[in-house]
């Protein structure tokens, strides 16, 4: 009634999506693969990967811990890339979504508060600067990439249109 835009369409949302998911997949892999710390004191040097210091967690009777770290940091921000693609490969060539598609988006849109990687580099951060005067800490490339990983799925959820998407989930079923 006022005459103020309630909505407006992002454009190329689904191409912009598609992308960014597709280069979070790519930063999750590095992130996964590669060193994330390594510890230098006296002459020995410890390198601990993001799985590694969830099963280290796991070793030191922290189960509920390592648990909660595995979900937030890993298992949560992969099935929402696993979700998106599913969702957007077949609508970026205007094919008919997969089955289960909107079901998918609905379980996308539901785990976001879970994926809490940006916090757990906060705790990293912290870390560093409570463990940098007892031994010298050199950041893999891992860091780095998870660093990137938040941002670049933080653009993709800004980008995304649900409005679009849930008309064409709609269309399609």
């Amino acid at each position: 009634r006022c005459g103020s835009a309630l909505y407006r369409p992002k454009p190329n949302s689904i191409e912009r999506s598609l992308a960014l998911t597709l280069t979070a997949l790519i930063l999750f892999i590095l992130s996964n693969s590669f060193p994330f710390l390594a510890m230098k004191s006296g002459g020995l040097v410890k390198e601990t990967t993001l799985l590694t210091g969830i099963q280290e967690l796991w070793r030191q009777d922290l189960q509920g811990l390592s648990c909660l770290v595995l979900l937030t940091c890993v298992l949560v921000p992969l099935a929402q890339m696993f979700g998106l693609l599913y969702i957007l490969i077949p609508l970026r060539w205007g094919k008919r979504p997969a089955a289960y598609a909107a079901n998918v988006f609905r379980l996308v849109q539901e785990v976001a508060p879970w994926g809490m990687m940006e916090v757990f580099m906060i705790g990293i951060l912290v870390a560093l600067v409570k463990l940098g005067h007892m031994a010298t800490i050199v950041p893999g490339i891992s860091v780095f990439s998870f660093g990137a990983l938040i941002f670049v799925m933080a653009a993709t959820f800004s980008s995304l249109d649900p409005h679009l998407l849930w008309d064409r989930l709609d269309l399609r079923q």
